[in-house]
């Protein structure tokens, strides 16, 4: 990666670390639509108080400064244009991670419906990536994805992971059984596929 390349920016979006004031609010109103939360994996979904919020981000902070086998995020848009604001529409983490190994899982959140398939999914997605194996230097990244939900695993499909593990029902949702599937990238598959969206036609045609 270049050292000119913007590690926590892109297009339209950046990372940002919390804010205690103001993201509380906006994460509890995400937290009372089941469909959002039904769509990040098996947990039970339940409405969260600001307060509640608040003491979740105390608690992923203390993890990060004691156990470091997590990094959190905030997604923001940019709110660089005029008519424009910077406004939290998600989060994006690495968990679970094996230092020794080189592995961890990765998941994302977009949190407002009005937001969903606007293509930030894509770029938080891309900017983890960048980030997890140019700066941590890690070899294998692993996603559990709920199989009705079929615009994170056309996501992943499309940024170079593969399906690995389906566990066969493990999922009750909705009065029916739903796979768990799990889906890994190489560090290897990403450079590649780097490498090929660099050298694709439509970038060099010009030349």
């Amino acid at each position: 990666m270049s050292l000119k390349e913007p590690l926590f920016e892109d297009q339209r979006i950046r990372f940002t670390p919390f804010d205690y004031e103001k993201d509380p609010q906006i994460e509890s109103r995400w937290s009372h639509n089941p469909a959002y939360l039904r769509m990040l994996g098996a947990d039970i979904a339940r409405p969260l108080t600001p307060d509640q919020v608040k003491k979740n981000y105390e608690e992923i902070e203390k993890e990060v400064d004691e156990k470091r086998t997590l990094f959190y995020f905030a997604i923001r848009t940019h709110g660089k244009k005029a008519d424009e604001e910077e406004r939290l529409i998600g989060f994006a983490r690495l968990y679970w991670i094996e230092w020794s190994n080189g592995t961890a899982n990765i998941q994302l959140g977009i949190g407002d419906p009005g937001d969903w398939r606007q293509g930030y999914g894509g770029e938080a997605l891309r900017m983890l990536l960048r980030f997890a194996f140019d700066e941590l230097n890690l070899f294998r990244l692993m996603a559990v994805i709920p199989e009705y939900n079929q615009s994170a695993i056309h996501l992943f499909a499309r940024a170079g992971f593969s399906e690995e593990v389906r566990r066969r029902q493990a999922l009750h949702r909705d009065g029916r059984r739903w796979d768990m599937l799990h889906l890994g990238i190489l560090r290897q598959e990403w450079q590649a596929q780097q490498k090929s969206l660099r050298t694709s036609p439509a970038e060099t045609q010009v030349a």
